[in-house]
């Protein structure tokens, strides 16, 4: 039981070192302005608010996986969400097609401790033209395309950008 105690000990002590602590940064514009952000049956500003709530935690825990001390700042400057707004006998529901794929425009930077520039771009437009076709992992959660379109734009440029 004692070797039990040092090697549960000695994993406190180290994991920590091993962890990312990265931070992200979100900027939004007028949710006005965006090409779709419909609320479905739901006010809309509390449903711009859950809006940004989600993509912001979510910015947060893909930014984890940065070093310590680097900061992802991401401006959303256009959303599509996967679906449309349609009329459903008395209310309104997202009806989820192929052909209502989601898009999102934004900018950003990764800057490192020192705030040394290590990626920037600028009018990148992420769209998933596919992402029905595409296996759905983990249980049913809002925004899930929308997601997983962030969290491959994530792998593909901003991982390789440490390097």
């Amino acid at each position: 039981m004692n070797l039990v105690k040092k090697i549960a000990t000695t994993m406190c002590i180290a994991l920590p070192a091993l962890a990312h602590a990265g931070e992200s940064v979100v900027k939004w514009n007028d949710f006005n302005d965006y090409r779709d952000v419909r609320a479905s049956n739901q006010a809309k500003g509390s449903y711009h608010k859950s809006i940004a709530a989600s993509f912001e935690k979510h910015m947060s825990k893909l930014a984890e996986q940065l070093p310590k001390d680097y900061k992802l700042n991401v401006e959303f400057t256009d959303l599509d969400l996967a679906g449309d707004v349609r009329y459903g006998g008395m209310e309104e529901i997202r009806v989820v097609k192929p052909i209502y794929f989601p898009r999102i425009k934004l900018n950003y930077s990764l800057t490192d401790n020192d705030g040394t520039v290590l990626s920037k771009d600028t009018d990148v437009e992420l769209k998933d033209m596919g992402f029905m076709d595409k296996i759905k992992m983990g249980r049913d959660e809002s925004l899930y395309y929308e997601k997983r379109l962030l969290t491959e734009w994530f792998g593909e440029q901003i991982l390789p950008s440490l390097d």
